[in-house]
């Protein structure tokens, strides 16, 4: 020892950069794992979101294909025909509210019966895309196929719960 301090060189100082190295391999472990962490929530929100488009768009292409063969003028299990109703019962007539149907009795036949084949079919149905949503479609088919889309909405199915589980404190104790 005694020759240590003759020759007045002191021992490097190594604790403070150490101390500072330390610090900055677990900064950037932390932000590392953050980055980790973010990056596999992006994943799965994507995958998600990619798995909700092409439900939808499945459900699209078979509301579509539905569309179609009631434009050839085929019967569909679990379209409903909102107007006019079959078969009429008595001459009904025109109402002023459905879409693309002028006001009035309804055309009559030659031999004095009163046609309903010339008058849109106003026709309603709906896809399912998920358990939560299902896509509703309500359209106008014409004697001649073409056709009017009055709705294609996705919507939401089931009950709607709302939450009243609030515990408040109503100012007693």
């Amino acid at each position: 020892m005694a020759e240590r301090k003759k020759s007045g060189m002191a021992p490097p100082a190594l604790g403070g950069s150490s101390l500072l190295v330390a610090f900055a391999v677990l900064a950037l472990t932390v932000f590392a794992l953050l980055s980790l962490s973010t990056v596999k929530a992006d994943v799965r929100l994507a995958d998600a979101s990619a798995e909700a488009v092409e439900d939808y768009y499945a459900a699209d292409m078979k509301a579509q294909e539905i569309l179609a063969r009631l434009r050839n003028g085929e019967a569909v299990e679990g379209v409903e025909r909102l107007w006019p109703p079959e078969p009429p019962d008595e001459a009904p007539s025109v109402s002023s509210s459905v879409p693309g149907a002028e006001s009035g009795p309804l055309p009559e036949l030659d031999d004095g019966h009163v046609s309903t084949a010339l008058v849109p079919k106003h026709m309603s149905y709906a896809v399912p895309i998920s358990d939560t949503q299902e896509l509703q479609a309500e359209v106008l088919v014409y004697v001649d196929g073409s056709y009017e889309i009055l709705r294609w909405q996705a919507v939401p199915v089931g009950e709607w719960e709302p939450d009243d589980s609030l515990n408040l404190w109503d100012g007693i104790e």
